[in-house]
């Protein structure tokens, strides 16, 4: 294989495409250090204990600690995760990430009392301290620890809780270093020679052109999965287990139930989304079919449905030209928004192409001290990683805001919230292409536009509900008693395949095996809010770019809102609301008018 087309190794990027970490630590030894005051200072959480209820300037002094030890943690954590996520295979990263995991769970061991002590503060006492000046900053961190009264166990039980804290992410961590360190896809045959099937290359394969290319690649990529079917079976019931046991530890309803809890969401809005979606599926099902015929095959394959419908229009976008257009899109955001994130993408807030062993996807990870950083695995012949950027731009500068206008203590907002943000971002770039398409001399490239955006609305709605069902089905059976055997969990998996692709899909025996590789699985009942995000995310763009200063003005307030307040409320002052199906049900009505606008110009 040639070096012009081989994965690079991490060494061999170049600064400059790399994320500067040096706002968290300019270096490992320095980090090191911090370390080392980091478990000093954890070794005073003990001489708190007993003090809290004796004034308010007690409990604020013991938050004042908090607050500090909780942002140095932060910093650590931020920055041996990211470093992880440079090489999953680098040994002094994992290393840094196994010394804060097990120092941070060390401190949460010593401060389990902290939970139980300031819910026995009287409630007449605890009104007169949230009163007081020095608890401003904390009032709502106080406030929301209150509401886990019901939750909250003895100072024992807690401490039993934290010391299993440590081994708690093991599932998934196993599972990201089987899938992307020592999983080996091998290199598929084209005409311009081998080319790596990584966990990253697997979605360009799945948008070639040439149908036995993406048959080959898909089956390629399905024969890793297929030969360690049971062991990723057995992470992924293992990790539905501890979210059961945990739930129940705590007294929740059910898993479902505890992992809303903290947004206080409730589960009625997660049954509205799968609800509503199902009964909008039509749509859905006639664009397979639309897919079908305008690709002109015999029959639809689970490797057909992210090929391109017009085969003429070949894109290809360098990263700095991709922060061109993201800009130009963003421009009714105003100014600062626009220049903030400019600077940092031209910058070094992004980590952006891929290296040997570095984690698959795309994130963004804001803190309260660093920069929102990025990490990409950019593309230049995917139009879908310039939706990606301004995706990942809109997860960033929400932090930013966010950060910039709130305490630590309340400063970060809730997932709920992140994928408005981002899909917002996402919108407001199709718009902006669409419309320097919008003429015959661009009708290929219109048609490929709104069929893109068709299938990002897909990927993001139909497909996120798709995965909150299966979520929502796992735990159930488990918490029925149903093991959680490689068999049953195909099994369901298949039934919602058939049930969300239609009659026109014709499955793979390995299809299922799709419910194997979500490495969102392992944050339980976190992928229906990418579903409800793009459904509050369509309306709030459309009142921005519709609207004037106020509505520009109420979504920037719901930036700022941080963790002041609750996803639902932050929502409603940004102009919607996701306690109705309604928002669920227009985003539904609006892929439909896409699909009609495909069927009319495929005509």
């Amino acid at each position: 294989m040639s070096e012009a087309i081989r994965i690079p190794a991490r060494q061999e990027i170049a600064l400059a495409d790399t994320w500067d970490l040096s706002k968290l630590f300019a270096n490992d030894a320095a980090w090191n250090e911090a370390l080392a005051v980091y478990e000093k200072m954890a070794e005073k959480i003990p001489a708190f204990q007993g003090t809290l209820a004796r004034s308010a300037e007690n409990l604020a002094g013991y938050l004042d600690f908090s607050r500090d030890l909780g942002i140095l943690g932060e910093r650590l954590y931020y920055y041996a995760d990211l470093r992880q996520t440079e090489d999953e295979g680098s040994g002094a990263a994992r290393t840094m990430c196994g010394k804060i995991t097990m120092a941070a769970a060390k401190a949460q061991t010593a401060g389990a009392w902290e939970g139980p002590e300031i819910l026995a503060i009287p409630e007449q006492d605890m009104e007169q301290f949230l009163a007081h000046h020095r608890i401003a900053d904390y009032r709502i961190y106080v406030q929301r620890t209150l509401r886990y009264r019901p939750h909250i166990l003895s100072d024992k039980e807690e401490r039993i809780i934290a010391l299993h804290a440590e081994g708690e992410g093991t599932p998934g961590d196993a599972f990201s270093v089987l899938t992307n360190v020592d999983f080996d896809f091998g290199a598929i045959d084209t005409p311009e020679g081998k080319r790596p099937l990584s966990q990253s290359t697997w979605s360009v394969f799945m948008e070639n052109s040439d149908r036995d290319l993406r048959r080959r690649a898909y089956e390629g990529f399905y024969h890793c999965f297929e030969s360690h079917k049971t062991t990723l079976a057995s992470l992924y019931s293992g990790s539905v287990k501890q979210n059961v046991i945990k739930a129940r530890i705590r007294g929740y309803s059910s898993a479902r139930a505890a992992a809303l809890f903290p947004d206080n969401v409730s589960e009625a809005v997660y049954d509205n989304l799968v609800a509503t979606v199902g009964e909008n599926l039509d749509a859905l099902h006639r664009y397979y079919k639309l897919r079908k015929r305008a690709l002109k095959l015999p029959d639809l394959r689970h490797y057909d449905v992210y090929a391109p419908l017009v085969q003429s229009v070949k894109t290809k976008t360098s990263w700095n030209e991709a922060v061109n257009l993201v800009s130009a899109a963003l421009a009714p955001l105003g100014d600062e928004y626009v220049a903030t994130l400019r600077t940092g993408l031209l910058g070094r807030w992004a980590d952006r192409y891929e290296n040997k062993g570095k984690r698959s996807g795309a994130f963004s990870a804001g803190s309260f001290t660093g920069d929102p950083y990025i990490l990409m695995n950019y593309k230049e012949d995917s139009i879908r990683d310039v939706f990606t950027l301004a995706h990942e731009g809109g997860h960033s500068m929400h932090s930013w805001y966010s950060a910039h206008s709130n305490p630590f203590m309340h400063y970060n907002y809730t997932i709920f919230e992140a994928e408005v943000a981002s899909t917002f971002n996402e919108d407001l770039l199709f718009r902006h292409l669409e419309k320097n398409a919008n003429d015959a001399d661009n009708a290929e490239m219109r048609l490929y536009l709104v069929n893109k955006r068709a299938d990002e609305l897909l990927a993001t709605l139909y497909r996120q509900t798709m995965f909150a069902e299966f979520e929502m089905i796992s735990h159930r059976l488990e918490e029925g008693g149903t093991p959680l055997t490689l068999e049953v969990l195909r099994g369901e998996y298949r039934k919602l395949l058939e049930k969300y692709f239609g009659p026109e899909m014709t499955l793979e025996a390995a299809s299922d095996l799709e419910g194997l590789r979500i490495p969102h699985f392992y944050r339980a009942f976190y992928v229906y809010k990418y579903a409800t995000g793009i459904s509050a995310s369509l309306a709030l763009a459309e009142r921005v770019v519709s609207g004037g200063k106020q509505e520009r003005e109420d979504y920037f307030a719901f930036l700022k809102s941080g963790g002041s307040r609750f996803p639902i409320e932050s929502l409603k002052i940004a102009g919607v609301d996701m306690g109705t199906p309604q928002p669920v049900q227009a985003a539904c009505q609006y892929f439909a008018r896409l699909v009609d606008e495909l069927e009319k110009m495929l005509h």
